[in-house]
């Protein structure tokens, strides 16, 4: 009898120790699934952010004013890379692309001349198809000048121009003139730094 009273104050003890093992074990548990639930979040959203800009939008900043006054030097844009999946480029989109002359570059103008047509720019205005009346393009930054072309837009091609049209490197000067279909990545949509803007 004396045997058991002596062990019974040290059973409590042993049960205190056994509770506070299976509460560092919950906790720890707890931490690892939080871990890799933050790694599971982050995973995700690299993935949606890869096939975003790879497959749906391309995100840049405009390094040159060559399309002062509608894009200025810093501003950011997104551009659709999906616009042309469901229509054919057209005449004033501003448009992202590989640039001809080396395409690990990437270049930001507007469309101006179509596949088949012949653009000819005098005194800075631009007549299509040897028309009499000049294109209207109230997007200028000011009063272009010079004469350049005619050109001949080829198949699955297109003639492009800087809104700053003073101060653009473009068609007129390229070593291959036309930015073909395959090197259009995507279609201008929006402005969103510094301040949001629709581009048109």
């Amino acid at each position: 009898m004396a045997e058991n009273r002596m062990n019974e104050p040290n059973e409590p003890i042993a049960e205190s120790q056994e509770s506070g093992s299976s509460k560092e074990k919950q906790e720890t548990f707890s931490a690892k699934k939080e871990i890799f639930s933050w790694i599971k979040i982050i995973l995700l959203a690299l993935v949606i952010s890869f096939v975003l800009n790879h497959y749906i939008i391309v995100s840049a900043e405009v390094p040159t004013g060559s399309m002062e006054n509608t894009i200025m030097i810093g501003d950011r844009i997104i551009a659709s890379r999906l616009s042309y999946h469901f229509h054919e480029p057209q005449r004033g989109d501003i448009i992202v692309f590989n640039f001809p002359d080396d395409e690990s570059q990437k270049y930001l103008k507007r469309i101006i001349g179509l596949p088949g047509e012949t653009v000819k720019i005098k005194d800075g205005k631009v007549y299509i198809n040897d028309s009499k009346t000049p294109l209207k393009e109230d997007y200028l930054k000011e009063t272009p000048v010079g004469d350049y072309g005619p050109y001949t837009v080829p198949k699955d091609s297109y003639f492009l121009m800087g809104d700053n049209r003073n101060d653009s490197f473009d068609s007129r000067f390229w070593e291959h003139t036309f930015a073909t279909r395959d090197e259009i990545i995507g279609k201008a949509e929006f402005r969103y730094f510094p301040k949001p803007k629709l581009l048109k």
